[in-house]
């Protein structure tokens, strides 16, 4: 079976059902993951995306945050709703694909503005989110499976557009980047997004307070494919489609695709 699988933090997809249905149009992956929905899961935009070959869809939401979907062409089957760390929100949702890959989707909370839990609460909780996900996959080794979704990290030098200066800025922490490791250790996972471009600057999110994001091109990695290493040697492909954060009332993010031959 083959798959082109993508991940796209949509920022309200209610909001841009639009850049949804064409990204779908125009890109047609098999699979499309999505975080920040920002609507409770009957108020997802279904039908349009139905009418364009989405016939199947897993989801978690929440009025106005969080919130994940899988949009499928192919049968899913939902097997895992997690609530890491007990926040009561909508980060994870998981599915399995009729031959049996599971593929995790989450939203990783962000993690505020200050880089330390004794005066932030949300970085303690992003925290948190990261250790209760490596303590699952310590618990329960996973195979066969893909994970993707806005991390809200990115873990190399070259995964943002100063490391120096970025090094003290949520998102590229010592102690962030520490806990991802950690996460992606226990679970195995391959960073396949890096195993098809291992050198260079890549970026998937620039800030909607730069007023010209594609010159300035200040960005950061924060969204993600890994797989399982059974798995890891069939993708191939990976790719950032930057273009789409400079379509009309754009996410901040930007879709993140790779192809599974398996």
């Amino acid at each position: 079976m083959s798959f082109t699988l993508a991940t796209w933090n949509i920022n309200s997809v209610r909001l841009r059902e639009g850049l949804v249905a064409r990204l779908l149009t125009e890109e047609s992956p098999d699979i499309l993951c999505l975080q920040e929905c920002k609507s409770p899961v009957e108020k997802i935009p279904v039908d349009g995306f139905r009418a364009l070959g989405y016939e199947h869809m897993i989801a978690r939401g929440q009025k106005g945050y969080n919130g994940v979907a899988i949009l499928s062409k192919r049968p899913v089957e939902e097997v895992a709703a997690y609530d890491y760390a007990s926040l009561g929100h909508a980060r994870h949702i998981a599915g399995r694909l009729e031959d049996g890959t599971v593929i995790h989707n989450f939203y990783v909370p962000a993690g505020g503005d200050k880089p330390d839990r004794t005066i932030n609460e949300k970085f303690g909780q992003k925290l948190d989110y990261l250790t209760a996900m490596r303590d699952a996959f310590h618990a329960d080794r996973p195979e066969r499976s893909i994970l993707v979704g806005d991390l809200n990290i990115a873990p190399r030098e070259d995964d943002v557009w100063d490391h120096k200066k970025m090094v003290k800025v949520v998102s590229h922490t010592p102690v962030e980047v520490e806990h991802l490791g950690d996460m992606q250790e226990a679970g195995g996972w391959v960073d396949v997004t890096r195993k098809d471009l291992p050198e260079g600057r890549l970026y998937s999110w620039w800030s909607y307070r730069s007023p010209d994001w594609d010159a300035a091109d200040k960005g950061r990695r924060l969204d993600h494919i890994w797989a399982t290493p059974d798995i890891a040697g069939a993708a191939h492909g990976s790719r950032i489609l930057r273009a789409c954060r400079g379509w009309q009332q754009p996410s901040d993010h930007a879709p993140v695709f790779a192809t599974f031959d398996l």
